[in-house]
C-alpha cells in the first residue's frame, strides 16, 4: 500500500506521461493498492486538467505556494503510510521504484534515490554550489551524502508529519527532510538512480534557491547541532588569523600582529558560544 505524490507546476506536457508510466510500474510489480496524488501547484496552464483525465487524484493549489508546501499538503491528503515522492517532469526513473522500496521495506526510515549521469551534472554554475551545500550537510551530520536534494525518495508518512514545521515550503524540503532525519537519529539509505533530461522549462532558480537552501541547511543546523556552525566560524576566524600573522611578519607590520590575536580571541568567543548554544538547545529539549 503507497501512495505516490506528485508536485507539478506548469507540466502539462509531460504529467500526463508521467503518471501513465507511474502506474504501470506500480501495477507491474504487483504495488496494490496504490494511489497517485497530483499536486497541483497553482499552475497556468492545462496541468490540472491533463492529472484529472488521467483518473488520480487532484490537490490544488490556488496559487503557486512552493515545492515543498506541495509535497506537505500531498502527504497530509495520502490515504497510505508508505509516500513516494517524485517529479512530474520526467527526470527520475519511476522504474527503480520497486528497488527503492525493497530497500525501505528492510527497515530504513528513508530510501533516496541518489543521481547520476550527464544529465545532473549539466550546469558549471550548479555543481560548485552543491559541493558546498553537500559539505556543510555532511560536516553537520557527520555522514556521507551522495546526494543532498533528490526528489525520489520513500518514507513513512507518521513518521515525516512531526517534523514539517522544521521542513522547507520551497526546493530545500528534501535537503531539510534529509538534515533532519539524520539529525534525529534516523537512518537514510541512497540508491543510486539515472537522471533524464526535463521536458519543459526548469522550474528552479540557481541563484535564489541556493540562497534559500543554504539558509534552511544554516537554520537546521543551528536547530539540532548548534555547536558545528560556531565551529564554521571559530575556523574561519583561525585561518585568517594565520592570513594576517603571514602578512605581519612578511611586512613587519605590528598592528597587523595585534589584529591576528584578536582575531584569535574572536575564534575563542565564537567556539564558547557554540558550547553556550549547546547548554540551551539542552535545556530546552527538557
Amino acid at each position: 500500500m503507497i501512495s505516490l505524490i506528485l508536485p507539478a507546476f506548469n507540466e502539462q506536457d509531460q504529467i500526463s506521461d508521467t503518471i501513465a508510466v507511474a502506474a504501470k510500474i506500480l501495477h507491474s510489480a504487483n504495488i496494490d493498492p496504490y494511489e497517485i496524488i497530483v499536486v497541483d501547484d497553482g499552475s497556468t496552464d492545462a496541468t490540472a486538467a491533463h492529472a484529472k483525465i488521467a483518473d488520480v487524484r487532484v490537490v490544488s493549489h490556488l496559487q503557486n505556494l512552493g515545492y515543498g508546501r506541495s509535497l506537505k499538503d500531498g502527504i497530509m491528503a495520502a490515504q497510505y503510510d508508505t509516500i513516494i515522492i517524485s517529479d512530474a517532469d520526467g527526470t527520475y526513473p519511476l522504474e527503480e521504484i520497486p528497488v527503492l522500496l525493497e530497500r525501505y521495506r528492510r527497515g530504513f526510515d528513508m530510501v533516496v534515490g541518489a543521481r547520476y549521469g550527464k544529465h545532473y551534472h549539466e550546469s558549471a554554475l550548479k555543481s560548485p554550489m552543491r559541493k558546498l551545500l553537500q559539505f556543510l550537510v555532511e560536516f553537520t551530520t557527520g555522514r556521507s551524502i551522495p546526494d543532498i536534494n533528490s526528489g525520489l525518495r520513500i518514507f513513512s508518512r507518521k513518521a515525516i508529519i512531526p517534523y514539517f514545521k522544521h521542513l522547507c515550503d520551497t526546493f530545500s524540503f528534501t535537503t531539510s527532510a534529509t538534515l533532519a532525519y539524520m539529525m534525529t537519529g534516523r537512518t537514510v539509505e541512497y540508491v543510486p538512480i539515472a537522471y533524464a533530461v526535463r521536458v519543459g522549462e526548469s522550474k528552479v532558480r540557481l541563484f535564489r534557491d541556493s540562497m534559500r537552501t543554504l539558509q534552511y541547511i544554516v537554520e537546521a543546523i543551528i536547530y539540532y547541532n548548534p555547536l558545528k556552525i560556531f565551529i564554521i566560524c571559530s575556523v574561519a576566524c583561525l585561518l585568517l588569523a594565520v592570513v594576517i600573522a603571514v602578512f605581519a611578519i612578511a611586512f613587519h607590520v605590528t598592528t597587523l600582529f595585534m589584529l591576528g590575536a584578536g582575531t584569535v580571541l574572536v575564534a575563542m568567543l565564537n567556539f564558547s558560544l557554540g558550547l553556550l548554544a549547546v547548554l540551551l538547545k539542552q535545556i530546552m529539549d527538557k
